[in-house]
C-alpha cells in the first residue's frame, strides 16, 4: 500500500467535505457541520487562503486529511493549529495518521512555527493514545471557550 501525502487541491474539497462529516459523525455531532464545498473552496484556495491541508492519498483517492492554520500565541509567536486530523475509518490503524500527522509537523518546523497544537475530546482514548506516541503533552487545565454566531 503507497500512500501520499501531498498538499490539498481545489479538486479535493469534496473528498475533504466528505472527510469532514465522517469525523462529525464519529464525534456524534453530524447536524453542526454547516460548511460546504463552496466555503471550503473559497476560504482554502481564494486569494487569502484561511488554512492548510494535506491529503492522503491511495490510488488516487482521499482517504485522510491533515487540516490545518496559522494561530498566534502572545507568548509563544507564530503556532500551527491542527484542526482535525482525519482517516477513513476502513483505512484507520494502518499508519496513514501517522503520516499525515508527522508531514504536518515537519510542515510547522520548517516554517518556524513554535510548536503544533490541537485539541482531543476527553472521550476519544484510541485518538490520545496515538497523540501520547509523539511526546504530544495533553493539558487538562485549560477549557475550551467559544461565543457562538449562528
Amino acid at each position: 500500500m503507497q500512500v501520499k501525502i501531498r498538499p490539498a487541491e481545489p479538486t479535493d474539497v469534496k473528498a475533504i467535505l466528505a472527510l469532514i462529516n465522517e469525523l462529525a459523525l464519529f464525534e456524534k455531532a453530524p447536524e453542526q457541520v454547516i460548511n460546504s464545498e463552496a466555503q471550503l473552496l473559497k476560504d482554502g484556495f481564494g486569494q487569502e487562503a484561511l488554512y492548510s491541508c494535506f491529503v492522503a492519498e491511495l490510488n488516487a483517492e482521499v482517504i485522510g486529511i491533515s487540516f490545518c492554520y496559522v494561530r498566534y500565541s502572545t507568548w509563544k509567536g507564530a503556532c500551527l493549529y491542527l484542526e482535525d486530523l482525519i482517516v477513513t475509518e476502513q483505512h484507520r490503524r494502518k499508519g496513514i495518521g501517522k503520516q499525515l500527522l508527522l508531514h504536518t509537523i515537519e510542515f510547522a518546523k520548517s516554517k518556524g512555527y513554535k510548536r503544533l497544537q490541537w485539541q482531543v475530546l476527553d472521550w476519544n482514548t484510541p485518538a490520545i493514545d496515538f497523540y501520547k506516541q509523539f511526546n504530544a503533552v495533553i493539558d487538562d487545565e485549560w477549557l475550551n471557550v467559544y461565543v457562538p454566531f449562528n
